[in-house]
């Protein structure tokens, strides 16, 4: 969205990325909120923003990159469960309703929000179509990336 260029470097895992941010071997990261909010929070490292559509209950004082500067940008983590196409609807619809009653429950939410995560559920129309629009804007945001890093022809 800004045309900025990156070298993904790919790390194993959030530590070895943070590890190497705090030591100087590399200028910047993307963790999680909970990887990364202690060492904003005793000022070893400087947050940007938050990736995704709103600021993070787990951290509120911290603007999102649309916020920050990067209007539209949105980008974050998700989760979500699947079954093999033709699982009979009941077994969806009966798996749905426990998640979502599941999602519910005071002290997972509180779990999940000390984690910087949010519970949500959906209906599976609504999850499936989730899925779609997901799989356009990263797969245009790919086809994007490529074209700029093919060379030149001569």
């Amino acid at each position: 969205m800004t045309g900025v260029q990156f070298t993904h470097i790919p790390y194993k895992g959030m530590a070895p990325a943070l590890t190497d941010v705090l030591g100087g071997q590399t200028q910047m990261s993307m963790p999680t909120i909970p990887g990364g909010l202690p060492h904003v929070q005793a000022g070893r490292l400087r947050s940007l923003g938050v990736s995704g559509a709103k600021r993070s209950p787990a951290a509120p004082d911290i603007p999102t990159i649309a916020e920050a500067g990067v209007p539209g940008f949105e980008a974050g983590n998700w989760y979500g469960l699947v079954a093999p196409a033709g699982t009979p609807r009941a077994v969806v619809t009966k798996i749905n309703q426990e998640m979502t009653r599941i999602l519910a429950l005071p002290d997972l939410r509180t779990k999940l929000l000390a984690m910087g995560m949010e519970a949500e559920s959906s209906s599976p129309e609504a999850f499936a179509e989730y899925l779609r629009t997901d799989a356009a804007k990263w797969g245009k945001i790919i086809k994007a990336v490529i074209a700029r890093s093919e060379p030149e022809p001569r």
